[in-house]
């Protein structure tokens, strides 16, 4: 029997800790990147009658182009920590280590919370587009104590052990449920951002602008620039797998720019394509499902078909928020951010303990919540809060480490403006937070719920270094 040369002759060399499998390359980065414009189309609606078409135009675009900004700082610090699995969170864990620790955590819980509660929320939609389209006699319910079940809901969470025994298998094993749904998505983007232009129907004459004027419009318009983050911002999922490319450095940064490019184009064109065809009234008296009329009209197709597309761009957000998640929460674990029972892989490389935390979490928020819309608003509290960490710690890490390796070194004007975005954002956060009941999706209550998850993500670390790790 052969004996490893670093271990005492006789004995065994230890096995080895399982890692991330590095199987996927850029393009598979860029597919998960297509969540984003599945988002939009999900809320687009509400937000043309929210702010009119060309209020909602103006600020999905401007709401991209703060992405695209951000994204571009976060290929530097994608390729200076290649082994990161935690994405923006833990950059900001970095650039803010010998300053404030407790930021990692904070950071880590406001990233990990949106993206892993996407999936109950997306999963409520797809069990009420099924009963609606397919199964409209099926309105019972079931109370059971704070819970309940009802077709849809049972429809949802159907929807969410498949695609939690799908990541159990691995990211390569999931990724062919990312290239059906986003390629099931492209279908009807290239439906509606090409054809409106050229059917003859297509006109600006009945677009409004429906911000006020003044400082009550500006702080309209910051309110729903936070209502928009997550689903602009989110481009950045391609970094958390960086681990996982088989070229972390070039991957991750092709990854990252090309998503970025891509949405913008789409976050600019799918707005404007649909107010002047659909008509911008029309859009704001059915705000969820205008998008199945629109799509007969442009090709004939039924109205079967069209559901089928919608559910498919949900389940890419779903497949997408579950991956991303459970991967940050497995970094926290690994860095002490909290409880280290959930920062262990199996076997197969894979972090089943988070994503088992996720699968409960979706599952209590699914059946006592119902069709938690307002999660989302929740969420971006956190989230927000994340990027505002991250990119100040692009610019603390230029500070304190200036001759660290850098394999990807933007020009210098990155540091001001990354100092103007995090000015920018904050004003959003605190605006946001505030005032987001002026949009009709949440309140103080949603205020409430997301600083309490901000705060038990300080108990578990404090729990995590003093008791755990008995560290003072």
């Amino acid at each position: 029997m052969s004996t490893s040369a670093n271990s005492p002759a006789g004995t065994a060399a230890p096995a080895a800790e399982p890692a991330l499998a590095k199987k996927i390359r850029w393009y598979d980065g860029f597919a998960m990147s297509l969540t984003m414009p599945a988002a939009l189309i999900a809320s687009l609606g509400a937000s043309i009658g929210g702010l009119g078409a060309w209020g909602a135009i103006a600020l999905w675009a401007a709401s991209m182009v703060l992405a695209t900004a951000t994204n571009w700082i976060y290929t530097e610090l994608a390729a200076m920590f290649p082994e990161s699995s935690g994405g923006i969170a833990a950059y900001a864990a970095e650039g803010w280590r010998s300053r404030a620790p407790v930021v990692g955590p904070i950071a880590s819980i406001g990233y990990w919370f949106p993206w892993t509660t996407a999936l109950a929320v997306y999963a409520g939609i797809i069990g009420s587009f099924v009963q609606a389209q397919w199964f409209p006699g099926q309105d019972w319910s079931v109370t059971l104590g704070p819970a309940e079940l009802s077709f849809p809901i049972v429809v949802g969470l159907a929807v969410i052990l498949l695609l939690f025994g799908a990541t159990m298998f691995g990211l390569h094993v999931a990724m062919w449920l990312v290239y059906v749904t986003g390629g099931a998505l492209l279908i009807p983007l290239a439906v509606f951002i090409v054809l409106p232009f050229f059917s003859g129907d297509w006109s600006a004459g009945g677009l409004h602008w429906s911000l006020p004027d003044g400082m009550g419009g500006l702080r309209e318009a910051l309110v729903w620039l936070y209502v928009m983050a997550w689903t602009s911002f989110g481009v950045e999922v391609c970094a958390t797998f960086a681990p996982e490319y088989k070229d972390t450095v070039r991957d991750t940064s092709r990854a990252l720019r090309a998503g970025v490019l891509f949405c913008l184009g789409v976050f600019i064109l799918l707005p404007l394509a649909l107010s002047g065809y659909v008509g911008e009234a029309a859009i704001s008296a059915d705000p969820t499902t205008f998008y199945v009329g629109a799509f007969q009209d442009l090709v004939g197709g039924a109205a079967d078909l069209m559901v089928v597309f919608l559910i498919a761009s949900l389940l890419l957000i779903m497949i997408t928020g579950l991956a991303d998640g459970s991967r940050v929460l497995y970094e926290m674990g690994r860095q002490g951010h909290t409880v280290r029972q959930v920062g262990v892989l199996n076997r197969r490389g894979v972090p089943a303990r988070a994503l088992m935390v996720a699968l409960v979490l979706n599952i209590v928020v699914l059946t006592v919540l119902k069709t938690p819309l307002a999660i989302i608003v929740t969420g971006n509290l956190g989230y927000i809060l994340t990027h505002v960490l991250a990119i100040s710690g692009f610019i603390l890490l230029r500070r304190d480490r200036p001759d660290a390796p850098r394999p990807i070194r933007l020009p210098g004007f990155f540091v001001p403006l990354a100092g103007f975005l995090v000015a920018l954002l904050t004003v959003i956060l605190v605006v946001g937070a505030t005032g987001f009941s002026i949009t009709g999706y949440g309140g103080f209550k949603e205020l409430a719920i997301a600083l309490g998850v901000l705060a038990v993500s300080v108990l578990l670390w404090l729990y995590r270094r003093k008791v755990q790790d008995r560290r003072e």
